[in-house]
């Protein structure tokens, strides 16, 4: 038994046979996705260069008060309350006490005394600041601890606010 085509045009209409056939608006759209997405990175380009963004990693508040070291001539010249040093550096060690000139096993340039006695001192270098200003002064020390095998810490000292 046959089954009567009820379709009004003569052609059989198979979704499942039939070939899909894009239409010109679906061919186009992955080209308008690249040119869009290729402009937005180069006027992004061009807007970073025009207007660029300042990256300044000091806290409110800190930036008046943080002075260079290379302004100080004596230690006569250091106020209590102060930061000197490197405003941009975000460092990682802190440490508190009195610095001495002198090393510890011939490492570091000064010694940092902590509470705690002996066994507490750090050895301290920089290359940013000139610690013979900060001699005989409780500071608090903000730098980076390097390796050291003759030394139980070694900081390279990067700002130091004076306390007293």
């Amino acid at each position: 038994m046959d089954i009567p085509n009820l379709a009004k045009d003569k052609q059989s209409i198979n979704p499942l046979t039939e070939p899909k056939v894009k239409r010109s608006s679906e061919k186009i759209m992955p080209l308008y996705l690249v040119i869009v997405a290729v402009s937005g990175i180069f006027l992004s380009f061009w807007l970073s260069r025009f207007f660029p963004t300042s990256n300044q990693k000091t806290t409110p508040g800190l930036s008046s008060q943080l002075q260079s070291a290379d302004k100080i001539s004596s230690p006569s010249d250091i106020e209590v309350g102060k930061v000197y040093g490197d405003a941009d550096g975000t460092f990682s060690d802190t440490a508190t006490g009195t610095i001495e000139k002198g090393s510890i096993n011939g490492v570091g340039t000064h010694i940092l005394n902590r509470e705690g006695g002996i066994s507490q001192r750090v050895s301290l270098t920089s290359s940013i600041i000139d610690l013979d200003m900060f001699v005989d002064k409780l500071v608090e020390i903000k730098g980076e601890t390097n390796a050291s095998d003759k030394t139980s810490w070694l900081l390279d000292v990067g700002q130091i606010k004076v306390l007293q």
